[in-house]
């Protein structure tokens, strides 16, 4: 989970945020908060060193500074999201400044009334206890007032937090497939360098598997697009059913091509979630809608590649590729170890 704070952390971020965001030229929407918020919680180095370099080169941290820190050190979310929590937490900017604003008025009027209250004790002695009660009931108002900024603080605060959880949502939509409900390749991507640089994968026991659907542009021509989109949808719900109790994470790698990343595990183990995908989506029928009769089975190959020392992104890739190559080449519906040294063949 990327944010961790407890309720009373993130409520001295957020008044630590807002005091950052009111110091600099930057309009207070999402974006500004998003960056401010990973900075001063110190959840983005990167972003962090970023924000240090332009402050120390007094540079300007406006609309567009934000926009560039944001696109390049946060992940993106969807633009219509994006437009509807800006709206969002403009609102809550606006109710918190009229709230304030309320409570300034309120505080000038009781000023004066004490001036006026000793002006008159300085003419008239005579005349202080009516004055005190006076005084007493503008001392209610104001603090009347004072819990009224309070309470729209509190639920300020509270709305945040929500419109920050909207933005965790965006953020982790955009990195999911919407037909398959797996990652998408930018998910898979990000996935894929957690685990190469935490060092989870230098121990051993990290292994990527790929999965290609056999003959799946037979299904599309045959079958029609519609049909093989529902075949992706079932592809997808296999991968995730197996993923689970492995605690694998699951991908559209690109059109046909799906990807498991399983940590901490061994040979025999991802090997097993490989053929349990591969059985699991030979038993998936897709069924015609109206008559419930079975109109298209398929076959998926796998291959199967350990990460070992030295590895990067590519190298991962390429061997995993290579045992699916050879699944392809030995007849389909099977599940290949990859074996380094080879050179990669054409599928």
């Amino acid at each position: 989970m990327r944010y961790e704070q407890s309720k009373q952390q993130s409520a001295e971020l957020l008044r630590m945020v807002l005091t950052h965001m009111a110091q600099h030229a930057a309009a207070m929407n999402p974006q500004t908060f998003a960056v401010w918020y990973e900075h001063l919680a110190g959840l983005n180095p990167r972003l962090s060193a970023a924000i240090d370099a332009l402050l120390a080169a007094k540079a300007p941290l406006d609309d567009d500074a934000m926009q560039r820190l944001y696109r390049a050190h946060i992940a993106d979310i969807d633009e219509a999201a994006a437009a509807r929590i800006s709206a969002d937490f403009g609102l809550v900017l606006q109710r918190l400044s009229d709230t304030a604003a309320s409570t300034n008025d309120s505080a000038a009027t009781f000023g004066e009334r004490l001036g006026e209250l000793k002006d008159q004790l300085a003419v008239d002695a005579s005349v202080p206890a009516a004055l005190v009660g006076d005084a007493i009931g503008w001392t209610t108002l104001m603090q009347q007032a004072i819990d009224g900024l309070q309470h729209q603080v509190v639920a300020s605060r509270q709305e945040v937090e929500r419109l920050r959880e909207d933005l965790l949502r965006s953020r982790e939509e955009s990195l999911r497939c919407p037909l398959t409900q797996v990652f998408n390749r930018k998910g898979f991507d990000q996935k894929l360098q957690e685990l190469i640089g935490t060092g989870e994968s230098q121990d051993g026991g990290s292994f990527l598997v790929m999965v290609d659907i056999d003959h799946f542009k037979k299904v599309n021509d045959v079958h029609g697009h519609l049909v093989g989109d529902r075949v992706l949808q079932g592809i997808g719900e296999v991968l995730r059913r197996v993923a689970e109790p492995y605690g694998a994470s699951a991908a559209r790698f690109g059109g046909e091509e799906f990807a498991l990343l399983l940590a901490g595990s061994s040979l025999p183990r991802a090997a097993a979630m490989a053929e349990a995908v591969r059985a699991a989506t030979k038993r998936m029928r897709i069924r015609q809608r109206e008559s419930d009769k079975t109109i298209a089975t398929v076959t998926v190959s796998a291959g199967v590649a350990a990460f070992q020392p030295g590895d990067d992104a590519s190298a991962l890739i390429a061997r995993a590729d290579e045992a699916l190559y050879r699944s392809k080449e030995s007849g389909r519906d099977r599940v290949t170890l990859a074996v380094s040294g080879e050179p990669r063949g054409e599928r």
